[in-house]
């Protein structure tokens, strides 16, 4: 009920937010992309997401440490981003990491920092970051 409150009150301040109104790209649409091992079937990798208003938006990227530095970070995030931008009509990706995880991995595809936040947590970073598809 709330949210509903606020996404009429939004429509009705903003042009963009109106414009959106029941169109798909309102609707927060899940997105998730998995590697198995082929021979244990166990989980290597994943990402976890969601796409709404025209954007990417990656919740989660995780990779086995058995399985880093062999391109299988890049190839989820890769078929993602083409997932949202040919199947959802996504022009945008965001996504938010930590210092200590991978800010240089997403700068390394294209992606750039638009903000940060320092001190969340305490002693910690975390890092905006955007990248235009296609």
């Amino acid at each position: 009920m709330l949210g509903e409150r606020l996404e009429e009150t939004n429509a009705g301040r903003s042009p963009t937010m109106a414009a959106l109104r029941g169109t798909p790209a309102q609707e927060e649409v899940p997105l998730q992309v998995w590697a198995w091992d082929e021979a244990s079937g166990e989980l290597v990798a994943g990402l976890d997401g969601f796409t709404w208003g025209h954007w990417l938006h990656v919740g989660l990227l995780w990779v086995a440490d058995a399985h880093r530095g062999a391109g299988l970070g890049s190839r989820l995030l890769e078929r993602a981003e083409s997932m949202a931008r040919a199947e959802r009509g996504c022009g945008y990706a965001r996504l938010e990491t930590w210092d200590f995880q991978a800010p240089d991995f997403y700068r390394t595809l294209g992606y750039e920092v638009v903000g940060r936040v320092d001190d969340y947590p305490p002693g910690v970073t975390e890092y905006i970051l955007t990248k235009r598809l296609g």
